[in-house]
């Protein structure tokens, strides 16, 4: 999947939603949509990153991107039917969610990890997916060929010392990802992946691998052909499944 080639229109025509999008592998993967043809719907807490995001695709020549700062953190079910009834209104359709927001806190040993962050990494890295998924189901369900990528984490997949509520969030992801492929798996245009990016180059990286130089690990750009393969037509057989980008 890392030599996966992407035509340039390969997004044509599709509308694809972004969480986490102001940084990182969000904005990457955001950029790397826009370029093959996709209109994103840019969402983050930061509003000033996300107009710089914005601004970057539109100075690229990519479709003009619609923008939604939004906290997860603070997100609940009406606020996030009225995002999906925003999107229906003014991008008519959703082809793609790629789910790359996420909470942290550091590497700590359980016994010192507490019930607000416990709390706050279950709500961002695994109910506000499972929420805001749900509400885009009907959105989804009316696009031809629609993919949900989860964004996992290696210790979520291979469980560590000190990745503590993290990685349980991120664990828990792998198997969101396999009950709803399997609640689809008659739903020919609907499909469901996680996807474990590995050790980049990343602001988190760098928080949790200090001893790492970033020009040993490999940039958010050398991910984004296994991004473009998992949200366009090309993957529409991979269902349920748990893909490690660097494996």
């Amino acid at each position: 999947m890392k030599n996966y080639l992407p035509r340039p229109d390969l997004l044509a025509d599709r509308v694809v939603l972004v969480t986490g999008a102001s940084s990182g592998l969000g904005r990457a993967a955001s950029l790397a949509f826009a370029r093959h043809g996709a209109t994103v719907a840019l969402l983050a807490r930061d509003e000033a990153r996300l107009e710089a995001v914005y601004d970057e695709i539109v100075a690229a020549g990519g479709p003009e991107p619609a923008m939604f700062p939004y906290d997860l953190a603070a997100a609940d079910d009406r606020s996030m039917e009225t995002l999906a009834g925003t999107i229906r209104h003014h991008l008519q359709r959703l082809d793609g969610l790629l789910h790359s927001a996420h909470q942290f806190y550091s590497l700590t040993p359980l016994h010192l990890q507490t019930l607000d962050q416990w709390q706050a990494l279950m709500r961002v890295n695994l109910i506000a997916p499972f929420a805001l998924t749900r509400a885009c189901l009907p959105l989804l369900q009316d696009s031809p060929d629609a993919s949900v990528v989860f964004t996992g984490e290696t210790h979520g997949h291979r469980p560590a010392a000190y990745w503590g509520g993290y990685a349980v969030a991120k664990s828990a992801l792998e198997t969101l990802t396999r009950v709803w492929a399997d609640e689809f798996s008659s739903n020919g245009n609907l499909r469901f992946n996680t996807l474990i990016p590995g050790q980049v180059a990343t602001t988190l990286r760098g928080r949790t691998h200090p001893g790492l130089s970033p020009e040993t690990l490999p940039s958010v750009d050398d991910l984004m052909p296994c991004y473009l393969y998992l949200m366009g037509a090309d993957s529409r057989e991979v269902r349920g499944q748990v893909v490690e980008c660097q494996a």
